[in-house]
């Protein structure tokens, strides 16, 4: 029977070492570490996470899964509950270390059981409900930064005008090559490239800058 600690670790001030120091601490004997890095828990799946799918393939009858908490698991509450339930019925109990939970694959009696899944639905609707709740004060701080001060979210200025743009649709439409337009309107060839390429997002970007002036 082994002991695996999966780890997920999305931004540069998480690190595998201090989860599985966590993990230490509270008791466990960690025999693999399974990590995931710079990967979201709100867009990717368990399954689809390089790291989070080997968790279906190693885990065995009688293992134990251990977890920070259970939003490790999924991006929302149903994806946390089919791979919670999928672990349970494959026999691996589930611990995580904040509040030091266990959801027991074999549950002694029927109570026991019930009590087991209801506190799984009470903890994931929790966690998801958190998950929610931050990722809507993200959007709603970005928005407030975007009015505050919007030349931060306009992205980098452009390097051309639209007298330029209009000159290089219409030199290439007549013919002419990306570096001969290049060298005749004193721009890199890889701008002239990328206009050409999206001619709607080069007076797209133009715009979104002109009209903030």
């Amino acid at each position: 029977m082994a002991t695996v600690l999966y780890t997920r670790v999305s931004t540069a001030e998480q690190t595998i070492d201090h989860q599985t120091t966590q993990a230490v601490d509270a008791g466990f004997s960690i025999d693999t570490v399974v990590a995931d890095h710079a990967v979201s828990g709100v867009s990717t799946k368990l399954e689809d996470r390089t790291e989070g799918k080997r968790l279906f393939d190693i885990l065995r009858d009688g293992d134990t899964l251990v977890v920070r908490w259970i939003d490790r698991l999924g991006h929302n509450y149903q994806d946390v509950t089919a791979n919670i339930q999928w672990f349970m019925n494959h026999g691996i109990t589930i611990c995580t270390i904040i509040n030091e939970m266990t959801f027991d694959a074999r549950p002694t009696d029927d109570v026991s059981k019930a009590v087991r899944d209801a506190l799984i639905a009470f903890m994931t609707a929790s966690a998801t409900s958190q998950s929610e709740t931050s990722k809507e004060a993200q959007i709603a701080g970005i928005a407030y930064k975007k009015y505050i001060n919007p030349d931060a979210y306009r992205g980098r200025k452009p390097t051309y005008n639209k007298a330029q743009v209009d000159q290089i649709i219409m030199m290439i439409d007549y013919g002419n090559g990306v570096n001969a337009t290049a060298r005749e309107l004193g721009l890199p060839a890889m701008t002239v490239s990328r206009i050409n390429k999206d001619r709607m997002k080069a007076y797209a970007v133009l715009e979104k800058w002109h009209a903030h002036k």
